[in-house]
C-alpha cells in the first residue's frame, strides 16, 4: 500500500490537540506511521506543528510534501510573527566561487530563506579518505543533547556512529579548520570540533534542529559555552550508492551526498532568534555506507 504523504484538517487538529495535552512528538509520529503515513513526512509534519504550537502560530494548510503551495504557506505562517525569525544579510559570502587560503570552492546553488548553499570541492578526495581513516578506530554510538538534562543521550532516531576532532588537533585538522572558518566566514575559535559520522545501511537521522531551544532546560549548559549555534556545514566524505541524502522537509529539498561536496545553512540572527525552517535530517542509507564531517559555529568563542 502506498504511504500517505498529505494531511487532512482532521489530522492537523489531532496533532495540535495531542501536543496541547503534552504528548511527545515521537509518540505522535509513531501513531501516524502505524496508520500508513510515510515516516519522513510524519516526522516533518509533527515537528512543524510542534514548533508552531510552542510559538502559538496555529494550524496551517499542508499539502503534499514538497509541493510549492505547502512550502509557501508554512513560510508565511512561521515568519508572520515578529517574535519568530527576521532574516538579515547572510554571513556567507556572495559569488560563484569562495576563495580560501588553500582552495577555491564552487557554489552550486543557494536558497535565500532559510539561507542554504550547496557547495562543491570543499575537500579533496584524499582529505576525505584521510578523515575516514583517522576516525575509524575512534567511532562510538552517536548521541543527542537531552532536552531536559543537557547530557548526551542515545536515541533510536539517530543511528550513526561518530567521533570528534578537537579544533586544531593536529596539522591536518588545523588546515581544514582554517579553510572551513574562511568558507563559513566565522572565526576558527567559535567553531566546535569537527564531527565525523558513519551511517551503515538503514542508518538515518530523523528531522531535527541544530540550534539549542532556549525553552529546554538542558540547553542552558550548552548555551553557556560559546552561546547559540549560528550555522552548520555538512561535508560528504564518500559517494553513497543509494540513499543518505540531507533533507529539508519544510522546503521539500534534498541534497544528495557527493564526495568532497557540502551543504551549508545558517539559522541564528543578531537578535538571537532561530529559524525553524532549517529543520533537516539524514535520509536512510539504502545501499553502501555514508561518511560525513560536520562543523558547527557558535556566537562566541567555544571551548
Amino acid at each position: 500500500m502506498e504511504k500517505i504523504t498529505n494531511i487532512s484538517p482532521d489530522w492537523q487538529k489531532w496533532i495540535l490537540d495531542n501536543l496541547a495535552r503534552g504528548c511527545t512528538a515521537q509518540s505522535l509520529i509513531d501513531v501516524m506511521v502505524e496508520k500508513n503515513f510515510d515516516p519522513m513526512f510524519a516526522s516533518a509534519i509533527v515537528f512543524h506543528f510542534s514548533t508552531a504550537h510552542k510559538g502559538n502560530i496555529g494550524p496551517v494548510a499542508v499539502a503534499q510534501l514538497g509541493s510549492q503551495p505547502a512550502v509557501s504557506n508554512v513560510k508565511d505562517k512561521i515568519h508572520s510573527n515578529g517574535n519568530t525569525y527576521s532574516y538579515e544579510a547572510p554571513r556567507f559570502k556572495s559569488g560563484n566561487v569562495i576563495h580560501t587560503h588553500d582552495r577555491d570552492i564552487q557554489v552550486m546553488g543557494r536558497v535565500d530563506k532559510p539561507y542554504i548553499a550547496v557547495l562543491d570541492n570543499v575537500l579533496s578526495h584524499d582529505e576525505c579518505d584521510e578523515l575516514v581513516r583517522l576516525s575509524q578506530a575512534r567511532l562510538k554510538r552517536s548521541t543527542i543533547v537531552d532536552p531536559t538534562t543537557g547530557k548526551d543521550a542515545v536515541i533510536e532516531e539517530r543511528t550513526s556512529y561518530g567521533t570528534f576532532f578537537h579544533v586544531n588537533e593536529n596539522e591536518f585538522i588545523a588546515r581544514l579548520d582554517r579553510r572551513i572558518a574562511e568558507l563559513m566566514n566565522w572565526p576558527v575559535e567559535n567553531g566546535e570540533g569537527l564531527q565525523i559520522l558513519n551511517y551503515k545501511v538503514g542508518g538515518e537521522y530523523k528531522p531535527h534542529f541544530d540550534y539549542f531551544p532556549e525553552h529546554d532546560p538542558g540547553s542552558k549548559v550548552h548555551l553557556n559555552n560559546g552561546g547559540q549555534r549560528v550555522s552548520t556545514l555538512v561535508m560528504y566524505l564518500n559517494d553513497v550508492e543509494e540513499g543518505g541524502a540531507t533533507v529539508f522537509p519544510e522546503l521539500g529539498m534534498t541534497v544528495g551526498p557527493k564526495k568532497g561536496a557540502a551543504v551549508y545553512f545558517e539559522y541564528t540572527n543578531s537578535k538571537n532568534q532561530v529559524d525553524p525552517l532549517t529543520l533537516h535530517g539524514g535520509l536512510p542509507v539504502l545501499q553502501g555506507e555514508k561518511w560525513i564531517a560536520t562543523k558547527w559555529m557558535r556566537q562566541r568563542r567555544f571551548g
